[in-house]
C-alpha cells in the first residue's frame, strides 16, 4: 500500500493523543504515512511517521556537495531542525525533503540519526542479523535503544515493509540522516538498512533518503 490518504489512520494533523499514540503498532497508517515509534524531543514526546515510498524517497545522492560545515545541523535527534539548517546552507536532498507535498502534509523532513535508528528498529525489512559494534544505542527513542544484538531488532511482520515490499527500505543501501558529524565537517550520519549499521561517511557519497515527519503526543 503506497496510497496513503490525509483521511486513513488515527489521526492527521500535527497532534495526538497519549491514548492513540500508544494504540498504535509499527507500520500502521497515520498522519499522511506509516507510524514509525516515538522519539523524544526538548519540548515533549512525538510519534514518527515515515513518508510513503512513492513520493516520499529520494534516489542516491549526495548529503551535501560542498565539505562546509553546517553548524546547526548536528542533532542527534531533531532532523527538523537540522534539515532548517540544511535548507539555509543550500543543501539539495534538505530542499527537496522540506519541499514535499505528501498526502496533505508540507513538514517533511530528513530523520536525524536516533530518528532513523527508530525506523530501522521497527521497521527492519529483512531477516539478517544486525550489525552489533555499537549500532542501535538510542537515548532518544521512546523505549531508550539498546545496542542491536545479531537476532535484535528482527525482521518487521509488516508486510509491506519487508524486503521487496511496496514501502520497504532498499536492504542493499544506505540512507542519510541530517545528522552531520560533530568532529568532521566532510562527513554526516547514515544507516544501512540491510544490516543496520551506523557511520559517519562522506558527504559526497551517494545514498538514498526517506522523509519523516512528527507529531506531538498530549
Amino acid at each position: 500500500m503506497n496510497a496513503v490518504t490525509q483521511n486513513e489512520g488515527i489521526a492527521v494533523g500535527s497532534t495526538i493523543s497519549q491514548a492513540d499514540a500508544n494504540a498504535l503498532k509499527a507500520g500502521d497508517v497515520v498522519g499522511g504515512g506509516f507510524y514509525a515509534g516515538q522519539i523524544r524531543q526538548a519540548d515533549g514526546l512525538y510519534i514518527l511517521v515515515v513518508a510513503p515510498k512513492d513520493g516520499g524517497e529520494h534516489d542516491d545522492a549526495p548529503w551535501h556537495t560542498s565539505t562546509q560545515r553546517i553548524d546547526d545541523a548536528r542533532s542527534f535527534f531533531d532532523g527538523r531542525a537540522n534539515t532548517a539548517a540544511m535548507v539555509r546552507a543550500g543543501v539539495a536532498l534538505a530542499v527537496w525533503a522540506s519541499g514535499l507535498n505528501v498526502n496533505g502534509f508540507n513538514d517533511w523532513y530528513l530523520p536525524a540519526r536516533d530518528e532513523l535508528e527508530v525506523v530501522y528498529r521497527n521497521l527492519k525489512p529483512t531477516t539478517e542479523e544486525n550489525y552489533v559494534y555499537r549500532a542501535g544505542d538510542n537515548p532518544s527513542s521512546v523505549p531508550a535503544g539498546y545496542p542491536y544484538t545479531a537476532d535484535t531488532p528482527t525482521q518487521t511482520p509488516v508486510v509491506a515493509f519487508q524486503s521487496d515490499g511496496a514501502e520497504a527500505f532498499d536492504d542493499e543501501s544506505w540512507y542519510w540522516t541530517s545528522t552531520q558529524s560533530e568532529s568532521l565537517s566532510s562527513y554526516a550520519w547514515g544507516q544501512a538498512f540491510g544490516l543496520g549499521s551506523q557511520n559517519n561517511n562522506r558527504k559526497d557519497n551517494e545514498f538514498r533518503a526517506r522523509a519523516v515527519r512528527r507529531m506531538k503526543v498530549q
